[in-house]
């Protein structure tokens, strides 16, 4: 068990080293960010104390091991647009908004996920199940952007249900948190179907049935009890999805979470808040997956030897 965990471990650390590579580069391949933050007559002498004030003019083997020991150490730098503060007290600035955002949509999910998923599978070829297989459809090919923009039109500028952006009480977060959740309502829903049809088909649902247990009880605790372990994995996934894969609903909605900042520290050029924002995302889907590994070790030892 110890030698499976540590060989995870290595991957892990092998895989956050080569997602900070690709962020390194990516983050730079905008151009410099000294085009951004001064004026185009800005005299040479400006561009050139900047330059080597943040060591842009290091190689780039040079900054980017620098950037891997800093991050090592918690230290993502100093924001070049937002001066005066550092890439990482940017990113936890935002994070709860973004962890509020995440939090009802994941709520959302579950809430309509899973009685979707039941019924259509206990109601399998009928009406329900149709409906269940549209929602899925929908679900996951409906462009988040998209849909948040329809919810906007339709409940907001048309009924003026709710706001159209920002953040502040219950009503600005559920059209935003909707259009966040509503992929995840489809993958969970879909999961959770096809779980509860290979439940259903078991021996001790039909001698649950068998024993006179009523229909409800079968379903609701003994079917769904079992037919859980893989929406439960997945949720996992989910979770850390939902928090790193927001910057297009924050954006639309005006939503200053850290999907937000990730994309003012684009449009700005400002490599520090975007390395932050990224490898922190990264970090966070590879440390799920580790958890997840080990969690599946400690339940079917087979998983060691695989």
């Amino acid at each position: 068990m110890q030698r499976y965990i540590l060989i995870r471990l290595g991957q892990s650390v092998i895989t956050l080293l080569g997602v900070s590579l690709i962020v390194f580069m990516m983050a730079r391949i905008s151009g410099n960010p000294l085009y951004v933050l001064l004026p185009p007559e800005a005299p040479p002498e400006a561009f050139e104390r900047l330059t080597k004030l943040w060591g842009l003019d290091r190689p780039l083997h040079e900054q980017y091991f620098t950037f891997i020991i800093n991050a090592v150490q918690g230290n993502f730098g100093q924001s070049f647009k937002w001066q005066g503060q550092s890439a990482m007290g940017l990113v936890l600035q935002r994070l709860p908004a973004t962890l509020e955002l995440a939090a009802f949509a994941v709520i959302f999910s579950v809430l309509l996920a899973v009685p979707i998923g039941v019924l259509s599978a206990t109601k399998r070829d009928t009406w329900m199940d149709t409906v269940g297989k549209v929602i899925a459809l929908l679900g996951q090919s409906l462009p988040q952007f998209w849909l948040g923009i329809v919810l906007i039109w339709v409940f907001a500028a048309n009924l003026g249900w709710f706001p159209t952006s920002g953040r502040g009480g219950i009503q600005n977060i559920i059209l935003p948190g909707i259009a966040l959740g509503w992929f995840s309502v489809a993958a969970l829903m879909r999961l959770i179907r096809s779980s509860m049809l290979n439940v259903l088909d078991t021996e001790f649902v039909k001698l649950a049935r068998v024993k006179g247990l009523p229909e409800g009880k079968v379903i609701w605790k003994h079917a769904l009890k079992n037919a859980s372990i893989a929406p439960i994995t997945f949720f996992g996934a989910i979770i850390v999805q939902l928090i790193t894969g927001s910057v297009t609903i924050e954006t639309v909605f005006s939503w200053p979470g850290v999907g937000l900042l990730a994309l003012e520290a684009v449009n700005a050029r400002d490599y520090q808040v975007v390395q932050a924002v990224a490898f922190l995302g990264s970090a966070a889907f590879v440390f799920m997956n580790l958890l997840l590994d080990i969690g599946y070790a400690y339940i079917d030892p087979r998983v060691r030897y695989t």
